[in-house]
């Protein structure tokens, strides 16, 4: 676990205008519902059917399933699971394989053709598919006991209430796995490419505070991610219990 020490105001400053001349600025300028719909048209179309593809070519598809095998988050011992932004299926893809035969999984998606090709994907019928906007769960309250969301949290220009719905529906003393874009010169690429922001790790780190989700273990892919501040900011939160 890494511990993290939030930067000086000046190297705030620095850094928020570093951000403002390199990162796709659409997400800041534009109403968002505007915003959402032209996300949705983008995973909608040919890029979100590379999508798949692209997370092989990255590596992040099988690079997950190891985060997921090796890092201590007793996949085989959970019951019910939720993935935020379930994509093309390449973090539910693992879950299926790794929990138990009884578990109850759910992928949830803005975009109806992703989660259709994730259907397509995946061969099964456990995983049930839900398509809906991340700061309007359709779920109860404390419904999951893990929850994944992989690259999503960077399409909300404000982290906070995607991050209280994703409190809402955990229960307490469950785990929340995200993996969102870093404000790295790979982060920049990514932003422009998917229309997205990207997070500076005490500002995430701020955003989880305020969800009442305690910042807790930080993870590296490989130690070369590690050593070269690759592969975006992974960050595991657990509930309190009340």
């Amino acid at each position: 676990m890494t511990t993290t020490t939030p930067p000086k105001p000046r190297r705030q400053n620095k850094t928020r205008t570093l951000r403002r001349l390199v990162e796709f600025q659409g997400i800041r300028k534009l109403p968002l519902l505007q915003y959402r719909n032209s996300v949705r048209k983008l995973y909608d179309g040919p890029a979100g059917a590379a999508l798949a593809l692209a997370s092989l070519v990255s590596l992040h598809e099988p690079l997950i399933g190891r985060l997921l095998r090796n890092g201590g988050f007793r996949i085989n011992e959970r019951k019910s699971f939720l993935d935020v932004g379930s994509g093309a299926g390449q973090i539910m893809g693992h879950l299926l394989r790794m929990s138990s035969p009884d578990a109850r999984l759910v992928s949830f998606d803005l975009s109806h053709p992703m989660l259709k090709r994730a259907e397509q994907r995946l061969k099964s019928d456990r995983p049930i598919s839900v398509a809906g906007d991340l700061m309007r769960l359709p779920f109860a309250d404390e419904s999951f006991d893990f929850i994944t969301c992989g690259w999503v949290i960077e399409h909300l220009p404000d982290p906070v209430p995607g991050l209280k719905e994703i409190s809402r529906v955990l229960r307490p003393g469950g785990s929340v796995l995200i993996l969102a874009t870093e404000n790295s010169l790979p982060g920049t690429v990514v932003s422009h490419t998917w229309k997205c922001r990207t997070y500076s790790r005490a500002e995430l780190q701020s955003a989880f505070d305020a969800a009442g989700l305690p910042w807790g273990r930080q993870f590296w892919f490989t130690p070369v991610h590690r050593l070269l501040r690759i592969g975006g900011i992974l960050v595991e939160a657990t509930k309190p219990l009340a």
